[in-house]
């Protein structure tokens, strides 16, 4: 048997295979309005008006946007299955700014909808209605890296990608990695509370988040932009922002911890029979691997034949009923190799992989994790994506998948599981040509009743943004969703930041 650790070497006998296709994805319908395609009544806000742009040209010399091609883009969210009308996107570079912005939108009971780099899943980061769009594009400087405890401190703004690539230069790694991570903005990050790929072994941005720079409602800088790792004085106000999703304030300038980069990394592509066998390969990884398993992603055989025949990518083992793909990072090749290699051994002669390839230079490293990080991109070629992300018990992760492949049949095109399984997140996605309200109508409420029967989350990473706002009950007791309000109603009274989105409408 080839060397279980060299770089591209297979654990059963399968090449690299590449499956043909010639997908190409039809042009791009237009998206249909969000309030025509949900029941949703504009609140009693102010519309803009001639003043109100001269008013925002002179806070912003140059940085108002008019153009309706320009605002196309920033009307409709990636996935283009919601569409605002906004007919002003504003491009600050400052908190100050920001906090000028906020001031008059305050006064003149004008709606707000903050933007990153518009990557969310749920619509939280596009206009409902005719909301001024504020963007935090240009806010995108590093104001400082202490190299010695790897605090970073930057402008919301700055680009996940960039800021993974400028810390990497000095020895460290950012704390989180998203699929999204070439286009999603620190700041975002931080107001959807996103998870993402390194969730298990750094844990979440409530615990690596130092400290925020937020400007409220009306206007008021909040300077909580500390690098102390430790600050035991009264209430820790950051952690209120840290996925609010843009309704409490609007974040301009995030500090966070970043780890040191890890010396040695491997990443070993499996096939697993079951995904009995999945569950017991993690246990098996958290003993024999410990502290230098960073990741643990799983993946279905449909999500599989999405990536080969959407985006051509080639799979590296045989074909299995489930895939794995198993991090390391640690500080010495030696050992890491030695304790993967026990691992990966012990799970092929037990039955619990079938195959498997395993990766250690940057190329091979980036090919395996794009089978993965890429599966939400082939799903949006596949049709109109109905997207579902759950906290679950891990025994019990895959369960809802094989119940909805009964209960749908031929309606859906593909059913599809796949996510963070070290963290108990399944990202549950089902594909139709076209929306289909009787296929939303038999997904929705019995996903989220199903989950709540298993007292999992109705969103583990996503947030609620404007699609799932209304199914927070699920996961929350009313004692909390009405505190929660009751918060929003103090730090935003009128009610103008991302209206619409996270909370209930309220009567």
């Amino acid at each position: 048997m080839p060397s279980l650790l060299s770089s591209g070497g297979a654990l059963g006998a399968s090449p690299l295979v590449r499956r043909s296709s010639s997908s190409t994805p039809p042009a791009a319908p237009e998206v249909v309005l969000t309030q025509q395609r949900y029941p949703v009544t504009r609140l009693p806000f102010s519309v803009v008006s001639a003043e109100d742009l001269a008013a925002f040209e002179r806070i912003l010399p140059g940085g108002v946007v008019t153009d309706p091609e320009v605002l196309e883009a920033s009307n409709v969210d990636w996935l283009r299955t919601v569409r605002g009308c906004s007919k002003v996107l504003l491009r600050p570079r400052t908190s100050q700014e920001v906090a000028r912005i906020l001031r008059y939108c305050h006064e003149r009971n004008l709606a707000v909808n903050p933007q990153g780099g518009n990557t969310g899943m749920v619509g939280g980061s596009v206009p409902v209605f005719d909301e001024i769009i504020l963007s935090t594009t240009l806010m995108n400087q590093v104001i400082s890296f202490n190299s010695v405890s790897g605090t970073l401190v930057c402008q919301a703004g700055c680009v996940l990608e960039e800021l993974s690539r400028y810390v990497e230069e000095r020895g460290f790694v950012m704390p989180l990695d998203l699929g999204a991570k070439g286009s999603c903005h620190i700041g975002g990050n931080v107001a959807t509370n996103a998870g993402g790929l390194r969730f298990l072994r750094y844990g979440s941005l409530h615990g690596t988040v130092l400290g925020l720079e937020v400007v409220l409602a009306d206007g008021t800088v909040l300077d909580c932009l500390t690098s102390l790792r430790k600050d035991n004085t009264g209430y820790d106000l950051k952690q209120l922002f840290i996925g609010s999703e843009g309704t409490l304030g609007v974040i301009t300038a995030v500090s966070i911890q970043c780890p040191p980069k890890p010396r040695a990394v491997n990443v070993a592509f499996l096939g697993c029979p079951g995904f009995a066998e999945v569950l017991q390969t993690f246990s098996s990884g958290k003993e024999l691997l410990g502290e230098i398993l960073s990741a643990y992603e799983f993946m279905d055989a449909e999500c599989m034949w999405l990536v080969t025949h959407h985006l051509r990518l080639a799979s590296p083992v045989q074909e299995s009923p489930f895939y794995v793909l198993v991090e390391t990072s640690g500080s010495r090749a030696g050992h890491d190799s030695e304790k993967l290699s026990d691992f990966l051994e012990r799970a092929l002669s037990s039955g619990l992989v079938t195959d498997g390839t395993v990766a250690t230079d940057q190329t091979r490293l980036k090919a395996l994790w794009a089978l993965r990080e890429r599966i939400s991109e082939a799903l949006s070629r596949d049709g109109y994506v109905y997207k579902y992300d759950l906290s679950l018990p891990t025994e019990r992760l895959y369960d809802l998948v094989s119940d909805l492949r009964a209960r749908l049949g031929s309606q859906a095109k593909h059913v599809v599981g796949y996510g963070h399984l070290g963290d108990g997140n399944l990202h549950l996605n089902v594909t139709s040509e076209v929306f289909s309200p009787s296929l939303l109508a038999d997904l929705e409420p019995y996903v989220y009743e199903w989950t709540a029967r298993q007292r999992g989350s109705v969103s583990a990473e996503h947030g609620l943004g404007f699609k799932k706002r209304g199914v927070l009950s699920y996961s929350k007791p009313p004692e909390a969703l009405r505190l929660m309000q009751q918060l929003k109603a103090l730090l935003d009274p009128k009610g103008i930041l991302n209206p619409y989105k996270t909370l209930p409408a309220q009567a």
